[in-house]
């Protein structure tokens, strides 16, 4: 199909509206680093090691009560949080204990001043070795994932396009990132697999634009020509339905997940739920605006954009121009 000029008149002008998108990521990308640096992020006993304790149908039991008790028994610089299970009253206290003796001597004594029984409470402890496993495995997974993006992208498209896909993806991942820290959001080994997931939505929705952007390059000819911002524009509009569906259709299951689930599925489903809505908004307002400025540098693509668009005309040759037209 050979792209008509006035079918442009009829679509949503996303990369009309680019620098408002990028402005909004910048912003955006700024409150998450400085979440990151000021509140930072907190880990989970699976990458740091240490003990966990669940105590379960607490019943009338006071936070005060169990920090004192904890104190007691030994855990001087515990973290104790509220929680519920099965609609009983709990707590998650976490320490640095790594010690499997020592931390289930603590959590007896606890039990036994507050007047719980051993069925109200489960301990899993965590040595420093597996953490650090943990920590390494996960860093190797995500460089290796983003060097395979731009191998693929590179080979099946062209470099530019990796590299705006993977400032995409960083986009995306930063800005989760910075939502865990500014709501101090525990890490666990489920949200990390949550990120490596969330690189491969972003990536789907940025490859299908990509996809269309290249098919409708190739297809000037025969005296029809066009700015690579009207090619990219035209492209969205082709494939934002679809990339919409697909995005509501994925986000059904999660944000059941997210409110029926247990506590290792919201771990995953809330990591999703922000990265799958932070995909498909970056695939529009992030990579494909940024391709298309970087392409539109380009002599071809510069050349179509000044003798098409010559809205994009520095103002002294525009002025030229009126003059030498009267």
């Amino acid at each position: 199909m050979r792209l008509v000029r006035s079918h442009f008149s009829h679509e949503i002008q996303f990369i009309g509206h680019r620098k408002q998108f990028l402005t909004l990521s910048a912003i955006l990308i700024i409150l998450a680093v400085v979440g990151l640096v000021f509140r930072g992020l907190v880990f989970g006993i699976e990458f740091t090691g240490g003990t966990e304790i669940d105590f379960y149908n607490t019943g009338d039991i006071t936070i005060e009560q169990m920090r004192a008790a904890l104190e007691d028994a030994g855990e001087q610089n515990a973290t104790v949080q509220t929680s519920t299970t099965e609609g009983s009253a709990g707590f998650l206290v976490r320490s640095d204990t790594t010690d499997p003796t020592t931390a289930s001597g603590h959590a007896a004594t606890v039990a036994e001043s507050l007047g719980l029984s051993s069925d109200n409470y489960t301990v899993t402890t965590i040595g420093p070795d597996w953490g650090a496993d943990t920590t390494r495995s996960s860093v190797i997974a995500f460089l290796v994932a983003i060097a395979l993006i731009i191998a693929y992208v590179s080979i099946r498209y062209e470099f530019k396009m990796s590299i705006t896909a993977v400032i995409a993806l960083m986009h995306d991942l930063v800005i989760t990132l910075g939502v865990y820290a500014w709501f101090q959001i525990d890490i666990s080994p489920n949200v990390i697999a949550a990120l490596l997931t969330i690189m491969g939505y972003s990536l789907y929705d940025t490859v299908v634009e990509f996809n269309r952007m290249d098919e409708n390059a190739k297809q000037l000819r025969d005296g029809v020509h066009h700015t690579y911002y009207e090619i990219c524009n035209y492209s969205i509009n082709e494939v934002i339905v679809r990339t919409i569906n697909t995005t509501i259709v994925t986000l059904v299951p999660v944000i059941c997940m997210l409110a029926i689930g247990g506590s290792t599925l919201k771990d995953f489903a809330f990591a999703i739920l922000i990265g799958e809505i932070l995909g498909t908004y970056s695939s529009f307002a992030v990579a494909s605006p940024l391709l298309a400025i970087w392409k539109t540098k380009e002599p071809k693509w510069a050349k179509l954009q000044q003798k098409y668009a010559p809205e994009a005309k520095p103002a002294d040759e525009k002025a030229a121009g009126s003059q030498a037209n009267s």
